[in-house]
């Protein structure tokens, strides 16, 4: 069983989306998924966007990644600049870390529908992404 982390800056998008879709893909998989500055809730938006391909976040709950930092993990994921900027150094064994930037939603501005696109873009761009990864890294 591979243990893995999913870090970001707020763990309320991206890295929730992230922890979502490897869960779907494999419920052998133990993964969890932490902030450098967690937030207070998962994103509303994340959690409708996710709902939207059957992927249920809404009991998922931001975790700030010093709750982590003494266990080890098969691989720490870092989804954002900031986070692979701010991420601690781990006391547990690390085998693989990876960078895999994806634009923050949460930026995203104008209308509610326009909003939205940008969510339902960074999920589509999180899922091929991390099925890329698990197909190569964890299947094979």
């Amino acid at each position: 069983m591979k243990k893995i982390l999913i870090l970001c800056t707020g763990n309320s998008c991206r890295s929730q989306m992230a922890e979502g879709f490897l869960k779907s893909f494999d419920s052998e998989l133990e993964v969890f998924s932490a902030g450098t500055i967690a937030a207070e809730k998962v994103n509303p938006n994340s959690v409708i966007v996710m709902d939207e391909v059957d992927i249920d976040i809404s009991s998922q709950f931001p975790q700030n990644v010093d709750e982590f930092v003494n266990q080890s993990f098969d691989y720490v994921i870092t989804v954002c600049d900031n986070a692979k900027e701010m991420c601690p150094v781990f006391t547990g064994h690390v085998k693989h870390q990876i960078h895999s930037p994806f634009d923050d939603p949460a930026d995203a501005a104008g209308t509610e529908e326009e909003v939205i696109l940008v969510y339902r873009r960074v999920r589509d761009e999180i899922r091929e992404s991390f099925s890329e990864f698990y197909k190569k890294e964890i299947e094979h």
